[in-house]
């Protein structure tokens, strides 16, 4: 798996026909919930015809102290639009839905995924608002996958096995959450966040597969014989980095 990229976001108008801001703010929750930097950004856009220039995206800080600083131009816009796209396809295709709701519960994406037929369920920390568009493209391309429309939205996830299949999806949920988190300001979420800070880190599989280690016992069994001492190294910098005891299963060593 790849390290996570860096992030920025390229901001436009809901008068530009190129650039549509309205799905990406959905990664804000309600309209009414929009964070003052977002509508700043689109300000700051409107002062010209085309792209402007953003303020540089804000170092994140955890509880812990651990800091994260992301910076890939490039990348930057290839994940504002592909999130701009994912969410526009969720908020304009009537052809199926995807149902997130709010709950009580601290809950990651995966925990609450129920996929039937045309729809998609998952929920969300009421208490944090934000996520719901992150968790909205985490059903959906779940949704995807059973309708036969993997190729649109992860082509280089066709044929994929499950395992392989949920890396690529938790790429673009990592993706979709640090975009929020870096450059629109979006409330910290401390699960959400783990899976940031891990994908940043390389280490965004050694984290499913502790977080997830009956689901994906096979695939957890080929990591640790490809590398012994993948999941010592992983435990380690778990404990730096979030000054609590790592996830899943110990491995002797």
């Amino acid at each position: 798996m790849r390290g996570g990229p860096g992030i920025r976001a390229f901001a436009g108008t809901p008068e530009s026909p190129s650039l549509n801001v309205q799905p990406l703010l959905r990664l804000a929750g309600p309209i009414r919930g929009v964070r003052f930097p977002i509508v700043l950004a689109m300000a700051l856009s409107a002062c010209g015809g085309g792209p402007g220039e953003l303020p540089e995206p804000r170092p994140l800080v955890i509880q812990s102290g651990a800091r994260l600083m992301v910076t890939d131009m490039v990348r930057q816009r290839e994940i504002y639009d592909e999130v701009n796209h994912l969410l526009q396809v969720i908020a304009q295709d009537p052809s199926f839905l995807i149902d997130a709701r709010p709950e009580s519960r601290d809950v990651y994406p995966w925990e609450t995924l129920e996929v039937v037929p045309d729809t998609a369920r998952v929920q969300y920390q009421r208490t944090a608002p934000d996520l719901r568009g992150t968790y909205e493209i985490y059903a959906f391309l779940h949704l995807m996958r059973d309708e036969g429309r993997v190729e649109e939205f992860l082509p280089d996830a066709v044929g994929a096995n499950d395992w392989e299949y949920e890396q690529a999806v938790m790429e673009k949920v990592a993706d979709s959450w640090l975009l929020g988190r870096a450059v629109f300001d979006l409330a910290p979420y401390f699960l959400m966040d783990e899976v940031i800070y891990a994908y940043e880190a390389g280490l965004l599989d050694a984290l499913l597969l502790n977080r997830r280690p009956v689901e994906f016992a096979e695939a957890r069994e080929a990591w640790l014989a490809a590398n012994p001492a993948a999941d010592q190294e992983f435990r380690t910098w778990y404990r730096e980095t979030f000054d609590r005891e790592p996830p899943g299963p110990p491995t002797d060593g």
